[in-house]
């Protein structure tokens, strides 16, 4: 069994919202995995944690920079764990199956409130997950950003 936290964007755009959830899990001192939904924004999301902010730093890199199995933070669109991660963090519409999540401590859904495809994927999602017998969590932004989480 996995915990698994949905985080139900609302308020800020996941650009906005991935470093500073990246940087909490990486404090851990776990290693992650990011799946992404399509190859190409593999390495837009790349790019954005190189730039994100002036004044800090998070390790991380995609097939495109190589070395896989030393990288903090993996950035891919594909099932795989090729640095060994405890913590799965689900982007703008990776899926994933049952059995993948359960290789993992904890597993990060984030989506979009503001598109209904993506609403339903995370509600197709949190039923699968939460009928096979995960912790799952959600998570909703509230007037000052922070999140607070829903029953």
């Amino acid at each position: 069994m996995s915990r698994v936290d949905f985080y139900h964007l609302q308020k800020q755009t996941l650009e906005q919202v991935l470093p500073k959830l990246l940087t909490k899990a990486y404090a851990s001192g776990k290693r992650i995995v990011v799946k992404v939904g399509t190859p190409e924004r593999v390495e837009f999301i790349n790019t954005e944690l190189w730039t994100y902010n002036d004044e800090s730093f998070l390790p991380h890199g995609s097939k495109k920079d190589g070395f896989a199995a030393q990288q903090p933070i993996w950035l891919t669109s594909e099932d795989e764990n090729p640095n060994e991660a405890a913590f799965l963090f689900l982007v703008d519409g990776a899926d994933t199956t049952e059995d993948n999540v359960l290789k993992y401590e904890r597993v990060f859904n984030i989506f979009d409130g503001n598109s209904e495809v993506a609403l339903q994927q995370s509600r197709d999602l949190w039923k699968r997950l939460k009928n096979a017998d995960n912790e799952v969590y959600y998570w909703q932004q509230n007037e000052m950003c922070s999140w607070e989480q829903k029953a």
